[in-house]
């Protein structure tokens, strides 16, 4: 990766932080106080270190570090794509077959985690624009499709499919009414916050 382009992820990273989190007035605001954002731009770096077989150690030294300084844990080896937002961050563990899409976002206490000590998939595989709220627990190796809304303190075990509202213990799916936007419909049902 050169230097540009790794500058490019950056920002792209950075401006998707700003337009998901109303707190924040200012890219340097954001650059220097989102622990969220330290966690993913150190994830990345760990996760290039994770490729190469001589610096996996490297690596989860590197992902240790930034849990220290974060309190979020991502596995070096753990798929992120693109414009990946935690906001607030302290709790989140996401392991290391967890594979997450492009333009998602999770909240504090979220766990992407696993149910086996196989070391095959053992992880949830994440689609795109998904938002997984606060104490969500996502375990084992189940597929959440794209455009899903997971309600805060969920605990999901079986495979979401695209489109849908997740909400409960065990999750129970929903779907938004008509031609109502998933995301606006997250504003309307409470259960999605509880």
């Amino acid at each position: 990766m050169t230097l540009r382009s790794a500058l490019a992820v950056l920002r792209e990273d950075l401006d998707a932080a700003i337009a998901r989190d109303p707190a924040t007035s200012s890219r340097l605001e954001m650059a220097l106080a989102s622990p969220g954002l330290h966690a993913i731009w150190t994830h990345r770096v760990a996760h290039r270190l994770w490729q190469q077989p001589g610096t996996r150690l490297v690596a989860r030294l590197l992902s240790q570090l930034s849990r220290s300084l974060t309190g979020v844990e991502i596995h070096p080896g753990a798929v992120i794509g693109r414009r990946f937002f935690i906001d607030h961050g302290m709790g989140v563990v996401i392991g290391e077959t967890a594979e997450v899409g492009d333009d998602v976002m999770i909240y504090h206490g979220v766990t992407l985690g696993g149910r086996s000590l196989r070391r095959e998939k053992r992880h949830p595989t994440v689609g795109s624009r998904v938002t997984i709220g606060a104490g969500a627990r996502i375990l084992g190796p189940v597929y959440i499709g794209d455009d899903v809304q997971i309600g805060a303190n969920s605990v999901v075990v079986k495979d979401i499919p695209a489109g849908a509202i997740a909400t409960g213990v065990p999750a129970t799916i929903r779907f938004p009414k008509g031609n109502e936007d998933p995301y606006e419909a997250m504003f309307k049902d409470p259960a999605i916050w509880i």
